[in-house]
């Protein structure tokens, strides 16, 4: 049985997968995943892709990824690929494209992302097209929100950004937000009435 396992899970984990090696899209992304990757490490994320192409071909194709971003030959890739060449891994997590094939009819591996807690669990996945490159700043965006809120009883907004104001869930009474969150919470007045839209500085 094919296994992937994040190292002793005191860390978070991203596994996403691209549809084939030496192409455009895909190696603008991975380009763009390895520039990043110190700001990854600091939130303590171990990043993995996956796609259904040899592991010789991810050798060498790292290669060309390293050139697209400039960076000196022989310098090491920052993450692993996994070399899923008989689709398992991809069949069990659902991660193959119905509707992009190789030249034999079979599947490729879809534009997915799953970002795995330290617990094990499943928080985010993320599906694009084949057409579709993703954007990784979005991604560290995500990872900061699930990291903040695994911690603090709160909630991220629309375009928040770390730093920002975030909201007070509406399961916690007023009584007990006011002592929760100490530098104060700020109720949007509404047409209706109801105080749903609270606010606070991020914990």
């Amino acid at each position: 049985m094919f296994q992937v396992t994040i190292p002793q899970m005191s860390c978070w984990g991203i596994l996403f997968s691209h549809p084939r090696d030496y192409t455009p899209v895909c190696t603008t992304e991975l380009g763009r995943a390895a520039k990043p990757s110190d700001e990854f490490s600091r939130r303590n994320v171990k990043m993995i892709a996956l796609s259904i192409d040899s592991l010789e071909d991810h050798h060498g194709w790292t290669k060309d990824i390293l050139a697209y971003n400039n960076e000196e030959s022989g310098c090491a890739f920052p993450f692993p690929i996994i070399a899923d060449n008989q689709r398992e891994l991809a069949v069990a997590l659902g991660m193959l494209d119905p509707d992009e094939k190789d030249k034999d009819g079979m599947p490729l591996t879809a534009r997915c992302v799953f970002v795995i807690g330290q617990d094990k669990k499943l928080k985010l996945s993320l599906l694009y097209p084949a057409t579709t490159g993703r954007n990784f700043d979005e991604i560290l965006r995500v990872v900061d929100s699930l990291q903040l809120t695994a911690k603090n009883r709160v909630a991220t907004p629309a375009d928040w950004q770390p730093g920002e104001r975030v909201m007070v869930p509406p399961n916690i009474p007023e009584e007990e937000a006011a002592v929760m969150f100490p530098a104060g919470v700020y109720t949007k007045e509404l047409p209706s009435g109801r105080k749903y839209l609270r606010y606070t500085p991020q914990p």
